[in-house]
């Protein structure tokens, strides 16, 4: 039988990749993996961000239009920001029927705060402690003054930031391989030497890098850029315009040596399971959740109006066992409710009927094209609407009182790093796309609605019909 590795990246731009065609990044370990795979060069994120992405990953479910519930335990605050549903049936649960063993690995303290339940359906699971506001670290912001003192554009902070609260897990680090990100991929490829059952495996690897902070070790962001010093870049503001080009040449340096890191760490994953002799009998996926601006429109980070490429489009490489589509580059739009019943068909496994998305090797085997001639991704109360000739943004929901939302559009023949908004210049196609998303919106509500409690079983043989 054969095993899956699924390996998920926060925030990877999809054109920092060389196979992407990225030119002064480097990132050879995933380019030598996606020499030997299908690589998907229209994927997009359907919700977002991190949450509402992984609720999609692991059920192969649309989410958009958001559900909400609030959760008093968590401080964001956010449209299909909440735990999976009692009704959804995930990857790790599907394949632990199918006789699997599953095993998680992540430092994404979101899917792993009190009330959350993502690590559902695997037999192991290991929680690599110290993202983010993970207080896992007693908080002291005396401790670490000397590194916020380095950071572009951090100002006073308040006692509680949580920015702190990161800085104190990482003010020991000696080395890369002290980072999250090099912690999460030895614990996963020490999993793999452990393994020694006869059952197959399905490993999920989950890493916040590089999400920001952008804090690499030095002499990763002096690749790019060999003025910088210290955690310059970690946290900048959301935009260039109080910054120095200087600045912004280190903000961008600290994420491009983030992402060096990232790739560095996933190579060692990569080259375990080489050894390992498992690349003849695994399914490796990888991909990420969303990108985020780097100075394009002045922005940096990634936002809910900021529903553009560089935010929205995602990698997606995926490495048949027995090379199957290796080098293939495969165009038409695919999103993250795809990988699960693409996992599940290689694997020959049974699919869940509440799945919904599509499986995209016949794809990558150019046996057919993809079936959508647009596609619709959310972040909060925005969303955008995506053709091949047009990416239109508005908000789909009522904003907060006195906010107005900015309405975008962009012709992606003309622009396609989507640069220049011409919503003033063609009304009609506004007005089109803006009713094709209100229409979606009052098609798909009830399918994207669940319960957060145990409330009445769902029978499997209803299960298609929620």
């Amino acid at each position: 039988m054969v095993n899956l590795v699924l390996i998920c990246s926060d925030t990877f731009r999809w054109d920092y990749l060389g196979c992407y065609g990225n030119s002064w990044i480097k990132t050879p370990s995933l380019d030598k993996l996606a020499a030997e795979s299908a690589i998907f060069l229209d994927a997009y994120a359907e919700g977002l961000p991190t949450i509402p992405v992984r609720r999609v990953l692991l059920t192969g479910r649309r989410i958009f239009p958001f559900d909400y519930h609030e959760q008093k335990s968590d401080m964001v605050k956010l449209e299909g920001w909440h735990p999976l549903f009692f009704e959804d049936v995930t990857l790790a649960e599907t394949l632990k029927e199918q006789g699997y063993t599953t095993s998680f690995v992540t430092d994404v303290y979101h899917l792993m705060k009190p009330g959350k339940n993502f690590h559902r359906g695997f037999d192991h699971w290991y929680w690599v402690r110290g993202v983010e506001a993970d207080p896992y670290h007693i908080r002291d912001q005396r401790q670490v003054q000397h590194l916020l003192d380095q950071i572009i554009g951090i100002g006073k902070l308040p006692k509680d930031h949580w920015i702190i609260q990161h800085m104190m897990g990482r003010k020991d680090w000696k080395k890369d391989a002290d980072s999250l990100v090099a912690r999460v991929m030895t614990r996963a490829a020490q999993w793999l030497r452990n393994y020694t059952l006869d059952a197959p495996f399905f490993l999920y690897v989950d890493s916040f890098d590089p999400h920001e902070p952008w804090d690499p070790p030095e002499e990763y962001a002096q690749r790019y850029s060999p003025t910088y010093r210290g955690v310059a870049g970690a946290m900048p503001p959301g935009l260039t315009k109080p910054l120095t080009p200087q600045q912004v040449e280190h903000v961008k340096a600290a994420y491009a040596g983030e992402v060096t890191m990232t790739d560095r760490w996933i190579g060692h994953l990569l080259d375990t399971l080489r050894d390992l002799k498992r690349l003849d009998d695994t399914i490796i996926v990888f991909t990420s959740d969303h990108g985020c601006m780097m100075g394009e429109q002045g922005e940096l980070h990634k936002g809910a109006d900021r529903l553009r490429n560089q935010v929205t489009q995602v990698p997606l490489i995926i490495r048949h066992p027995k090379r199957q589509a290796a080098g293939n580059r495969v165009s038409g739009f695919v999103q993250h409710q795809d990988i699960m019943p693409t996992a599940l068909n290689l694997l020959g496994a049974k699919i869940p009927g509440r799945v919904q998305g599509e499986d995209l090797w016949p794809m990558a085997l150019d046996q057919r094209q993809s079936a959508r001639e647009r596609i619709v991704t959310a972040f909060g109360r925005f969303a955008s609407v995506r053709t091949r000739k047009w990416n239109y943004v508005t908000n789909w929901a009522a904003l907060p009182q006195g906010h107005r939302g900015r309405v975008e559009l962009y012709d992606l023949e003309a622009d396609p790093k989507e640069l220049v908004n011409i919503i003033g210049q063609h009304s009609d196609v506004a007005a089109e796309l803006d009713a094709f998303l209100k229409a979606y919106v009052r098609e798909h509500a009830a399918e994207t609605r669940g319960t957060l409690g145990p409330g009445q079983p769902v029978p499997l043989a209803d299960q298609a019909r929620l």
